[in-house]
């Protein structure tokens, strides 16, 4: 069980790193806490919420995962594949605010260059294309982007989703014949529990696959709980199977590790190497302290039609820019995301959390049977349209590790304000475009109540908390991606994005992760294992 790379976590970073680190020779192998997932468990997923989410501590091993902190509420994939099987296959290059964001455009790189050949590989592995069809809630949404002054902005996204023909399986289309086979694109509205046709760009379907083929080791169901340094070079991880306490595997040594669990996996695991079991106790003390949602509301309207059907198209089909910092996409979505109704309130405007607050629950006290009659609403997936609204500003929180009151007291993440910088749980904006498209689709504005009531973001977009420095004073990665004080230890993923995207970011974590991989030089066959 010894390896040249032992990569922890196979979602966009890690998978990316598989594959390059294969071509180039080295023995590589993926540990991943969650499991395979197939079209069976996808379309168990879209009905039935004991099989769509990942709460290890119930026993229930899905691959959608929900997590609540005092200021962020954020979702998640795991499994092999990682965010890729429940992300919107939403892939949009930023703008130019990011390459030249203040938190890392002083380290001495273009970025804007720098990635720019990085993007296009990563467009071409993802098979990006513009969303070829708009349908109703499309045409909603332009006419909001008309009334508030921005139609010329509003447009297709460009989605990694193969557009063939549906129920026909045909060749690779991608690789030359190297990938799998792949039927066309169902246009179901899916998306965000996973494809059950196979039409979606999963990492499983590009990277991993190629990966796997060229001879890289994907182990399920191994979450890491130790990274130990050794004398001699190199590292020995522990581990443990997530769900079933008792199975226990022997230690995997390697090399090198590359760290790419998802800003939550990855800060839980170096947070507790760093300060329980101190076995990297020179991790920086920058870790975790600029944590970033994509300064991100979430807003969205229930159409008062209870026959209309809004599912047909992508997930995400269409968006615009409102104002020079700002995107707004719509959302459509599954039977499997039913439960979400009931964080959705009253749309409530002020900047005052407290007052807003107080707002949310006296429109609920004097009209609850509006509340309710939303919650009880029939085919309520089918008549919503959630807008995602992200912004480039430089809002953050930060994260740190102790013993939890809300989890009975076990260790894990938590979340702080960073003053003057705090993430935005209400944008101006975001309930502006909500009462817009109210009015264009006929139906009702509403907030997120985590957001309204509980002062508290919400976002799909986590990012950030190892951000790069130029030491360990100011960073926890150098540009390189090696952890400071570590030679050999990686970080890939979204933790490792140092700038706010303002933007879906999977196809820039993508390309920060080819990036890093062609620093990495080729093994020599005489070093090989």
């Amino acid at each position: 069980m010894a390896y040249d790379y032992a990569i922890i976590g196979s979602g966009f970073g890690g998978s990316v790193t598989a594959l390059r680190l294969t071509e180039k020779g080295y023995k590589v192998v993926v540990l991943e806490q969650g499991n395979q997932v197939t079209p069976e468990d996808i379309e168990e997923g879209d009905n039935s919420i004991n099989h769509l989410n990942w709460i290890p501590s119930l026993g229930f091993s899905g691959y959608f995962s929900q997590d609540f902190y005092r200021h962020v509420t954020l979702v998640r994939g795991i499994g092999v594949g990682g965010g890729s099987h429940v992300y919107a296959a939403v892939l949009l290059k930023p703008k130019d605010e990011f390459y030249n964001d203040p938190a890392w455009s002083n380290l001495g790189i273009d970025w804007e260059k720098e990635l720019a050949d990085h993007y296009d590989t990563a467009s071409k592995i993802m098979g990006v294309t513009d969303n070829p069809v708009l349908d109703i809630q499309d045409d909603y949404l332009k006419k909001t982007a008309e009334k508030m002054g921005a139609g010329e902005t509003f447009g297709p996204t460009p989605n990694g989703i193969y557009f063939g023909e549906p129920e026909v399986l045909k060749p690779d289309p991608f690789f030359n014949g190297e990938g799998p086979h792949r039927t066309g694109c169902h246009l179901c509205g899916r998306c965000l529990t996973g494809c059950p046709h196979g039409s979606k760009n999963t990492l499983d379907k590009n990277y991993l696959y190629l990966a796997q083929r060229m001879g890289t080791s994907i182990l399920p169901f191994r979450k890491v709980t130790n990274i130990l340094p050794q004398k001699t070079g190199g590292y020995v991880l522990q581990m443990k199977h997530p769900v079933k306490k008792f199975r226990k595997y022997p230690p995997i040594k390697a090399k090198n590790v590359v760290v790419a669990a998802g800003v939550v996996g990855t800060l839980e695991l170096l947070f507790h190497c760093r300060d329980i079991t101190k076995t990297l106790p020179l991790i920086s003390p920058q870790l975790g302290k600029v944590v970033r949602t994509n300064s991100e509301a979430v807003v969205g309207v229930l159409s008062d039609d209870p026959e209309l059907d809004l599912s047909y198209g992508t997930a995400i089909s269409s968006h615009f820019y409102p104002d020079a910092h700002t995107h707004i996409t719509q959302n459509r979505f599954p039977n499997g995301y039913n439960f979400m109704k009931f964080f959705t309130g009253p749309l409530v405007d002020h900047k005052n959390p407290v007052v807003r607050s107080l707002k949310t629950l006296g429109k609920i006290i004097i009209h609850p049977l509006k509340l309710f009659g939303s919650w009880a609403s029939k085919n309520w997936n089918k008549r919503v349209t959630i807008l995602t609204v992200m912004q480039h500003l430089d809002n953050q929180i930060s994260f740190t590790y102790g013993r939890k009151v809300s989890f009975l007291l076990r260790r894990g993440l938590k979340s702080a304000a960073v003053k003057e910088k705090s993430a935005p749980t209400f944008l101006p904006v975001a309930n502006k475009a909500a009462k817009v498209l109210g009015e264009v689709s006929g139906g009702q504005p509403l907030n997120i109540l985590t957001e309204s009531i509980g002062n508290t973001a919400t976002t799909a977009h986590i990012l950030g908390g190892c951000h790069m420095g130029n030491s360990s004073e100011d960073g926890v990665i150098g540009t390189n991606h090696q952890v400071f004080g570590y030679p050999g230890l990686y970080v890939t993923d979204g933790a490792s994005v140092s700038a706010n995207i303002g933007a879906n970011p999977s196809l820039t974590i993508i390309a920060l992760a080819e990036r890093a991989m062609s620093l990495i030089p080729a093994m020599h066959k005489t070093e090989k294992t």
